[in-house]
């Protein structure tokens, strides 16, 4: 993932994982090692129920959590 972040120019990665434990986890891990290479990290707003999962979400529902994203 790393290569493929630093070879390709990409400047912000937005975080989209699940709102429960184990995506609040995965998001402060891949956060952790992308900002110190100078990426900006955002996470979508919340726009799921806690505890829901990404595959249940509607396109309007997914349109306002990315509109709503903030920088980690």
């Amino acid at each position: 993932m790393l290569n493929r972040v630093r070879q390709n120019g990409i400047r912000e990665v937005i975080l989209a994982t699940n709102p429960n434990l184990e995506g609040e986890a995965t998001a402060m891990y891949v956060a952790k090692i992308l900002k110190p290479l100078g990426m900006k990290v955002t996470r979508i707003a919340r726009g799921l129920p806690v505890g829901g999962d990404l595959e249940y979400a509607d396109e309007v529902t997914l349109t306002k959590a990315m509109e709503g994203r903030q920088e980690m």
